[in-house]
């Protein structure tokens, strides 16, 4: 789906992809204010920069399998998402990727995911937990700025294997409760 596909179409609410969509392009569903729910091919692979921005009535979204790229920006201020499980194939959540998604209350990182960006979920601030699979080297710094209701981090490692995370002095961890080992 093209860049600017459907960018600004407030009255769209939903919208079924075929299985012969690979991409979703920049901008694509961008400030699509009605649309409320989406579910995309196992086709798809890539979710591009702004793909979903705006998209502040947008409840129920499924990342299939199969997408190993979120672009910067692809869901800030989805502001009706409620939770997030990124799929085992990404391996990097890049800047401000979920930022101002305010209603998001879990998100579920699996360990193939290396990196969580700057601002990657900043200003989510009805989160309370995040589970962090094995595997992310770098938490850079404002990557959960501002979610000021999370408690609680789950991490499927060691406090040996945490320790060895480079996480960023402002990341917005401070003053949370790490549990470890939990499949959560």
């Amino acid at each position: 789906i093209g860049s600017y596909a459907f960018s600004g179409c407030t009255s769209l609410t939903s919208v079924i992809i075929p299985d012969s969509v690979k991409d979703i392009y920049s901008y694509a569903f961008n400030e699509c204010t009605s649309l409320t729910s989406l579910d995309l091919p196992d086709s798809v692979t890539s979710i591009g920069n702004d793909a979903f921005s705006g998209c502040s009535s947008l409840t129920n979204f499924t990342i299939p399998d199969s997408v190993t790229y979120i672009g910067e920006y692809a869901f800030l201020n989805c502001t009706s998402l409620t939770n997030m499980v990124i799929p085992d194939s990404v391996t990097s959540i890049r800047r401000w990727a979920f930022g101002g998604c305010s209603s998001l209350t879990s998100v579920v990182i699996p360990g193939r995911v290396k990196n969580i960006d700057s601002y990657a979920f900043s200003n989510c601030s009805s989160l309370t937990n995040i589970s962090i699979g094995y595997g992310v080297t770098t938490i850079e710094n404002y990557a959960f700025d501002k979610c000021k209701a999370l408690r609680d981090v789950y991490f499927t490692g060691t406090e040996a294997e945490w320790n060895e995370i480079s996480i960023g002095s402002y990341s917005g961890l401070n003053g949370v409760t790490l549990h470890y080992n939990s499949q959560n």
